[in-house]
């Protein structure tokens, strides 16, 4: 009986996720303005009908919707073709007009700013504006029956908002929390670091104000040593630059050209509601990083989903620089080099982490496969419930768990969560080839209620596809991370135990 309801939904149904419209997660919430609001856990969004494509199976499905982030393809394609990519000889002065007048270079930023107790947070609000992204405050006039915005929430952080305030909208700096800020500054400031004692203070968190330096240690980008850094990162930023130099012009050569094409059709799609991601001089930031990264990994190459792990890494080194909100910063107003030596952390720590997890993305792909069958034994042993509702409505953990291991769960949370995870991930040893399976198995079981209520495979994938974690903050993920280690307790030293 549930194969026949299975098979009529996907012959009949036209609210089929993806096949209208993209599958969205927390981090892309719907661009359709009048789909654009938030839900109780206890509701689901109401798609109005469209004429679909039909397709009898989930495999039909998910090869007609081979990239569920495809929108206006055709369109992207044209104007890709009809605009010739830059010159090399023009890159160093693009980044040169980008630094603008040094006169008008901001000052150093007062890293001991804080948020008051009782300040109003200012929530910036986007609207999305004939496929464009724009601001729905009063920095754009538009009219009410063209757009619908958000609910106001004056102390709950949005999706788009990266600052790492508590979704309690307690400020972010304690008594407590300064007192761990000058045991790293202490840690940090030794001859040799504690690279040991460095990953157990960072396990709960890493302040913004040490994180980019923490974040280039624990990811083995910088050396322990002190004195040896900044030799290591000149010579490291100058290797950088010197890829460009040596291969980003054959970015046209027919062996190249997909390859640039589609990293220059995803990156727009980054973090779309994020003003920060859709300034040029940050895009192409990313497609050098990503052409780059690509030539020299040609076992892998690109695939999409790597564009998404470069952001937390380009947020966090901006944010050394950054004192206001760095979703709203404008990349081109920092000095040249400071832009450069952003650019090129970013690569090393990004090469870093795939270094790690590099099987995830070579041909069929097999290090996610063999994580999402992991993550079906550990699930069918800690909640046999939800392993046996997943049996009779047929859903297959590869449908929504894919996405999971792809993106280190990026498209599931905000990226101001996505950030305070990584601190735990950079501390863990192997956190982000195997810390995130437990990680991965939490998150589903947060969703046990919700997951448990839903009767049909419809209404399962939708909500697994779109988990409602877009008010997410530091106390959430603290509270997965701490369920995600009682489970690693359990089971990683006992692989056996996996299976019945």
């Amino acid at each position: 009986m549930a194969t026949d309801n299975r098979i009529n939904f996907w012959r009949r149904n036209a609210k089929v996720p993806g096949s209208v419209q993209p599958v969205y997660g927390a981090q892309h919430p719907p661009l359709d303005p009048c789909l654009r609001r938030t839900f109780p856990k206890d509701t689901k969004p109401k798609f109005n009908n469209v004429q679909s494509k039909k397709a009898c199976s989930f495999h039909e499905f998910a090869s007609s919707t081979d990239d569920a982030w495809d929108i206006d393809d055709d369109e992207e394609e044209e104007e890709f073709h009809r605009t010739p990519p830059p010159g090399p000889d023009s890159i160093q002065n693009s980044l040169l007009h980008q630094a603008g007048d040094p006169g008008s270079r901001p000052n150093p930023p007062n890293t001991e700013a804080q948020n008051l107790p009782g300040r109003q947070e200012d929530i910036s609000e986007r609207e999305h504006i004939n496929g464009r992204v724009g601001k729905s405050s009063s920095d754009a006039d538009l009219s009410a029956s063209s757009v619908r915005s958000l609910p106001v929430r004056p102390i709950i952080p949005l999706v788009a908002r990266i600052s790492d305030q508590n979704a309690s909208g307690a400020p972010p700096m304690t008594v407590r929390e300064k007192t761990r800020l000058d045991k790293f500054k202490q840690l940090l400031a030794s001859p040799n670091t504690d690279l040991e004692e460095l990953r157990k203070h960072s396990w709960s968190g890493i302040p913004r104000e040490v994180r980019p330096v923490t974040w280039r240690l624990l990811s083995g980008y910088l050396p322990a040593n002190r004195e040896r850094r900044e030799l290591v990162l000149k010579r490291k930023r100058e290797e950088y630059f010197g890829f460009i130099e040596q291969y980003y012009h054959s970015r046209t050569d027919e062996n190249y050209k997909d390859t640039y094409r589609q990293i220059h059709i995803d990156i727009p799609r980054t973090n779309p509601l994020i003003p920060l991601f859709q300034q040029p001089a940050v895009q192409e930031v990313f497609e050098r990083i990503l052409f780059i990264w690509a030539i020299r990994h040609p076992a892998s190459g690109y695939v999409q989903g790597i564009n998404d792990l470069v952001t937390p890494f380009f947020v966090a080194f901006l944010s050394e620089f950054v004192t206001e909100d760095v979703e709203n910063f404008e990349v081109a107003a920092l000095p040249l080099e400071t832009q450069r030596n952003i650019e090129a952390d970013s690569f090393w720590c990004m090469s870093k982490l795939l270094d790690g997890i590099q099987d995830n993305y070579t041909f069929a792909q097999p290090g996610i496969q063999n994580k999402v069958k992991a993550l079906e034994e550990l699930v069918s042993r800690i909640d046999a419930d939800i392993h046996s509702h997943f049996k009779k409505y047929e859903v297959e953990y590869l449908q929504f768990a894919f996405r999971w291991m792809n993106n280190l769960l990026m498209r599931e949370l905000p990226l101001r969560c996505t950030i305070r995870l990584w601190d735990t991930y950079q501390a863990e040893t192997d956190g982000f080839s195997h810390f995130h399976l437990y990680v991965c198995a939490a998150f589903l079981i947060e969703w046990r209620k919700e997951i448990l209520s839903m009767v049909d495979f419809q209404s399962l994938l939708m909500l697994l596809q779109n988990l409602p974690t877009i008010h997410w903050g530091n106390e959430e993920v603290g509270l997965l991370l701490a369920e995600a280690y009682r489970l690693k307790y359990m089971f990683a030293d006992a692989p056996s135990h996996y299976k019945r």
